[in-house]
């Protein structure tokens, strides 16, 4: 099934972090390019990812597309008071309470794009919102993303990173039991397993060729595509950034990119954290490595490398029960964190070690990085990265010394391991010191309020087993 309005293009430049304010002749010219290379698009989606990283916006008019750049789009700053269902938590304190006043939201340089999976001719691009005097808005994750990035630079240090995305390909009706049904390439065997199967890539080669070519018409560096660990499992790779901004859009682009492309093959794609009990849950990897000013690996340094990444780890450990409210921020997602579910529980690090939270792959001097092992597939990149750096940048600045490396089955190890309650998490969450410093205590405030709501409602639910049991 060819992608419609497919216009090939040269991979594009990495998209440069955006200050959040209003229009320049660089964003402009950006539009201009884009006009003259691919014409006047009927419709273009403004796209601005809310605290869950649900994608909200408008459809402008192709012909009114000028005044995205010149004048901004005006959106309800209480969008990031939504809870996960899109439906205002009136306890944030932020909706009608304040008026329900505008941010004005302005593209994100380098994110103007086609939309190859589109039944008509569209184009997307990414927006961040500011406060109307052009002050960055305080509940937009990207930029408290900016922020830890702000403070790496005056390290002298940028991070380069790589985000690692897992998801399940279900049909469109779910099976008999009303429970959704994976798409199954392999008919052998009780579980289907099949991991790392070429055959299972085989089974679906034209959805994900055309994941690849959208990606490639949208300039995302896509790499590897794999087929993972459970029945209809797959993983898509994006190739590492030396811009972190840049690495979360991508992640949450692709998130769209895969979603819209199975949909025209009439499939679903779901980044859910734990759809299946019996079946390994999808997870957001992240490769995070530091370049020093020179453009060098400062982890692969000779005589200061790892003493700087054994601080950056146990930075990143001794902030992990704060924040994995951002790595884990739904219901399902705790699921997720049992014990042999193919998702590291136990606070901890290790070289080549796929069951510790924080791990450091092989490789040369040059490619020394931490693999952060923690975030399901439903979570916010924005967030998580954000997360992620600023646990880094605790280890760092307070050289911190990491415990001594796990090696074997780390959930056999007896070390601290992460709550499997999100009530749990979202007090460790709401009360930490850490976090209001990392990220102010009005957005501690808000995301803890929103997901204090979004528990409650799931307990509110009766679970079908009860009625199974005690009806």
């Amino acid at each position: 099934m060819p992608l419609p309005h497919a216009v090939p293009q040269d991979t594009a430049e990495s998209p440069k972090p955006t200050a959040g304010i209003g229009s320049s002749a660089a964003t402009a010219d950006e539009l201009g390019q884009y006009l003259a290379q691919h014409g006047v698009p009927e419709i273009v989606e403004v796209l601005l990812p809310d605290t869950h990283g649900v994608l909200r916006g408008k459809w402008i008019p192709g012909g009114a597309a000028g005044k995205i750049w010149s004048d901004g789009v005006a959106i309800p700053s209480s969008i990031f008071g939504l809870d996960v269902w899109g439906r205002e938590v009136e306890e944030t304190g932020i909706h009608i309470e304040t008026g329900d006043k505008d941010g004005l939201c302005w593209p994100v340089p380098g994110t103007l794009k086609p939309v190859p999976w589109a039944l008509r001719p569209s184009a997307q691009v990414l927006l961040s919102m500011s406060e109307p005097d052009g002050t960055p808005w305080v509940l937009d994750p990207r930029h408290r993303l900016a922020d830890q990035v702000a403070r790496f630079a005056a390290l002298g240090l940028t991070p380069c990173v790589a985000f690692e995305l897992e998801f399940y390909l279900f049909r469109q009706a779910p099976g008999p039991d009303g429970v959704p049904e994976p798409v199954f390439a392999s008919k052998s065997g009780p579980a289907r397993q099949n991991m790392y199967s070429m055959s299972d890539l085989d089974a679906y080669a034209a959805l994900l060729h055309e994941v690849r070519e959208a990606a490639r018409i949208q300039g995302l560096p896509t790499d590897t595509v794999i087929s993972e660990a459970a029945p209809g499992q797959y993983e898509v790779n994006l190739y590492h950034r030396a811009d972190p901004l840049a690495a979360a859009d991508d992640a949450i682009l692709l998130r769209r990119l895969i979603d819209g492309v199975a949909r025209r093959h009439g499939l679903r794609a779901s980044f859910m954290a734990k759809p299946f009990l019996e079946f390994a849950g999808s997870g957001m990897h992240v490769h995070v490595s530091l370049l020093n000013r020179a453009g060098s690996n400062a982890f692969g340094a000779p005589d200061t490398g790892d003493v700087l990444l054994g601080q950056a780890a146990a930075g990143l450990l001794a902030t992990m029960a704060e924040t994995a409210l951002f790595y884990v921020p739904s219901y399902n997602g705790f699921r997720r964190l049992v014990p042999g579910s193919y998702a590291p529980t136990g606070i901890n690090w290790g070289y080549d070690n796929r069951s510790v939270a924080v791990r450091v792959p092989n490789g040369p001097p040059k490619a020394r990085r931490l693999e952060h092992r923690i975030a399901g597939a439903d979570a916010h990149p924005h967030l998580v990265l954000a997360a992620i750096l600023a646990g880094m940048l605790e280890g760092i600045e307070k050289q911190l010394v990491p415990p001594a490396p796990l090696t074997g089955n780390a959930y056999e190890a007896e070390v601290e391991h992460l709550t499997y309650s999100m009530r749990e998490a979202t007090a460790d969450f709401a009360k930490s010191d850490f976090v209001e410093r990392a990220f102010g205590s009005e957005f501690r405030r808000v995301y803890a309020v929103m997901k204090e709501a979004e528990a409650a409602a799931f307990e509110r639910r009766i679970n079908p087993l009860e009625y199974e049991t005690y009806l």
